[in-house]
C-alpha cells in the first residue's frame, strides 16, 4: 500500500474511532480519553492509535484497560464503516505529549490544510 493510501485509511481509522470513543461507548472511564493519531502499517493490518487521557496516573491506566477490553467491539464498528479488505488490528498507547491541547489543534490545522489541497 502506498503511502498516501496509508495516511487516508489513518485518517479515516482516527476519526470513527474519535466518533465511536467519544459518542457511543458508555463506559465512564472513557469520558476524557481524545483520540490524537493514528499510525498505521503498511499493509494496513496493525494500528497503532495514540489516545490522550486527562487525569492521573490511575486514570489513565484504566482508561487505557477499557479500550483494551473494548478492542474487539471498536474493530467490527470500523468493519462496519469503512471498506477495507482487512479490518486493522487496534494497539492502543498514551500519548506522551505533555501539551495535548496544543497537539489537538496542530492536527485539526494540518486535517483542514489536506482537505483544502483535495477539494483543489
Amino acid at each position: 500500500m502506498d503511502e498516501r493510501r496509508t495516511d487516508r485509511v489513518a485518517e479515516a481509522v482516527r476519526e470513527e474511532l474519535a466518533e465511536v470513543i467519544g459518542f457511543e461507548l458508555d463506559d465512564p472511564r472513557l469520558a476524557d480519553v481524545d483520540v490524537t493519531d493514528v499510525y498505521v502499517s503498511h499493509d494496513a493490518r496493525h494500528a497503532s492509535v495514540r489516545v490522550a487521557v486527562r487525569g492521573d496516573e490511575r486514570a489513565q491506566n484504566q482508561a487505557l484497560a477499557a479500550l483494551e477490553h473494548a478492542g474487539g467491539y471498536l474493530r467490527r464498528e470500523l468493519a462496519g464503516r469503512l471498506q477495507l479488505r482487512h479490518v486493522t488490528e487496534l494497539h492502543f498507547e498514551r500519548d506522551k505529549n505533555p501539551d495535548v491541547e496544543s497537539r489537538v489543534d496542530f492536527l485539526l490545522r494540518r486535517a483542514k490544510k489536506s482537505r483544502a489541497r483535495e477539494e483543489q
